[in-house]
């Protein structure tokens, strides 16, 4: 009973801060129907759902009969509207209440959508941004435990599927040896599709793992990670199969030292673009500069990418408490490439990362 009032109070004091951010705004309310959103708010996770957060008052939860038992279980002290049409029911509610402006996640709702909430109510549907996600970026200690254990888990996978990895076994076969060591360690399920990218594939940074065989000479990169308590780690390791030679070393020594660097900028206060530039200008200077063609992380949490984003053309600024990944690459059209990636938690007194396996070259 203790836990469950932690949690709600927990939800409830996000609310109240979603709430503030919406009076800010001149809105009287706001309608959040990004399901991932609604289970930050509120801890119910459904594949239908509305909230309507009041600027002043008591939130209310809209779900269809098929989550209405969970949502009275998970969120006891939420009135819940049972109703398949969550949206316009909430929407209907925010007129009878008197909240004449409506702030709604136009990232989330179609135009289609849009239209048929303004038939049903008299309200003003005004665009309020990113308001959810701004929230979620900064976690508290409870999330970073839950990222935790996601880490922890990804990191003994790795560990018991080492043995495996050689010469004649497909990447496909690597992928499903990894994904279940993940879920026999506890993980929900794999926190996204497992990328194995072997030899010449290793160019294609989002390559997925197919029929070919790990070969003597083969760089691979795995990137994985488990999902646990809703939150998703995120690794990447690259390993080499046999001896590598002299520039496989140094294009992974490359790649090291430019996450390194990464790692060392990743502050409160920084600039996102700046802690990208840290890597990014490693990887320059060495004269593979158009071969990282990607940003250098992204913030992690309820989903597998969500703010902070960052690249050179990003603007924003970490904060204490914010999870991101640190993930600097080199591809090398026609012979391979090396990825090396973390979960860290940006604190005051320096980095706290996540992912702890060994970022030494691994000769298999």
């Amino acid at each position: 009973m203790g836990e469950t009032h932690s949690r709600g109070e927990t939800h409830a004091a996000r609310r109240r801060r979603l709430a503030a951010l919406a009076a800010g705004r001149d809105a009287g309310a706001v309608l959040v129907t990004r399901l991932v959103n609604i289970r930050y708010l509120t801890g119910l996770d459904s594949s239908r759902a509305a909230l309507l957060v009041p600027a002043d008052g008591p939130a209310v939860l809209a779900t269809d009969g098929r989550y209405a038992g969970l949502a009275a279980e998970v969120c006891p002290e939420l009135p819940v509207i049972v109703d398949r049409q969550v949206a316009q029911a909430l929407v209907a509610r925010a007129a009878e209440d008197g909240h004449g402006r409506v702030g709604f996640e136009a990232h989330d709702m179609t135009v289609e959508e849009h239209a048929a909430l303004l038939e049903k109510a008299a309200v003003e549907l005004v665009p309020l941004g990113h308001l959810v996600e701004e929230l979620r970026m900064v976690k508290d200690e409870a999330e970073i435990a839950l990222l935790r254990e996601a880490c922890a888990i990804t990191d003994r996978a790795f560990e018991a599927v080492l043995p495996e990895i050689r010469a004649g076994v497909t990447e496909r076969a690597v992928a499903v040896a990894l994904e279940r060591a993940m879920v026999d360690f506890g993980a929900e399920r794999p926190a996204f599709a497992s990328i194995i990218a072997s030899g010449p594939n290793g160019v294609v940074p989002h390559h997925h793992p197919g029929g070919r065989e790990l070969q003597a000479g083969d760089l691979v990169t795995m990137d994985f990670g488990a999902l646990y308590g809703g939150y998703h780690a995120d690794m990447t390791r690259t390993v080499a199969i046999g001896e590598p030679a002299g520039w496989q070393r140094d294009l992974y020594d490359l790649v090291h030292r430019a996450q390194r660097a990464a790692i060392g900028a990743a502050r409160p206060g920084a600039d996102t673009k700046d802690v990208d530039a840290a890597a990014r200008d490693v990887i320059k200077d060495a004269g593979h500069g158009e071969a990282f063609p990607h940003g250098l992380g992204h913030g992690v949490g309820l989903e597998i990418h969500e703010a902070p984003l960052m690249g050179y053309d990003k603007t924003g600024k970490l904060t204490d408490r914010v999870p991101i990944t640190a993930e600097p690459g080199v591809y090398l059209t026609g012979r391979g490439g090396v990825r090396i990636e973390d979960t860290l938690v940006v604190r005051a007194d320096g980095p706290e990362l996540l992912t702890t396996t060994t970022k030494d070259l691994l000769v298999l």
